[in-house]
């Protein structure tokens, strides 16, 4: 990975200045919009990607980025669609998130998907609760906006075919089904 010029830094400080969290907790120390000029003789940054802060299921340590995941929202034939749309899909397993901590939710979760894939399930239906829209800091439907992350990451994450919403039969907005390969 090449280094960058002092010009470089410059642009990439100005842009990152610029960038708005997907966390909705608040930023240990401020970022200023007018990056302080670097010394001249400072030694460049070299920039390393790593996991985003913030989006890492709780107890847990980020994945690493030299392997990376299949996708959790992969595409399904036409028959698995049409069944999850009108909500005929027959559901091997639930898991109810309401009322779990964040780390009691993900435990459960990694627990849940463990048993899923064990016994040859197909269908696991998630509930999590419906999405809370409003400014942040949002104190409810913290699993909501966290389950992605969490599959995402999961040591069950190459086991997931599709995440999709759930039919309201099955919950609505505020549930998902977990597809699982065989």
């Amino acid at each position: 990975m090449r280094k960058l010029n002092p010009d470089e830094e410059m642009l990439w400080a100005r842009v990152t200045a610029t960038i708005r969290p997907l966390s909705r907790n608040p930023l240990p120390h401020p970022v200023s919009a007018h990056p302080e000029p670097l010394p001249d003789k400072a030694q460049p940054i070299v920039l390393v990607p790593s996991a985003p802060k913030g989006r890492v299921p709780p107890g847990r340590s980020a994945p690493s980025l030299a392997k990376p995941r299949p996708t959790i929202h992969g595409s399904l034939d036409s028959h698995w669609d049409r069944r999850l749309r009108s909500g005929t899909i027959a559901v091997d397993r639930t898991l109810d998130l309401h009322g779990h901590s964040l780390e009691r939710a993900w435990e459960a979760l990694d627990r849940a998907l463990e048993q899923a894939v064990a016994a040859g399930d197909r269908v696991l239906l998630l509930v999590t609760g419906h999405h809370r829209p409003g400014e942040p800091p949002v104190q409810r439907g913290k699993i909501r906006a966290a389950v992605h992350d969490w599959l995402a990451v999961s040591r069950h994450a190459d086991r997931i075919a599709a995440v999709r919403s759930a039919h309201k039969r099955h919950g609505g907005g505020g549930s998902l089904y977990l597809i699982l390969r065989r």
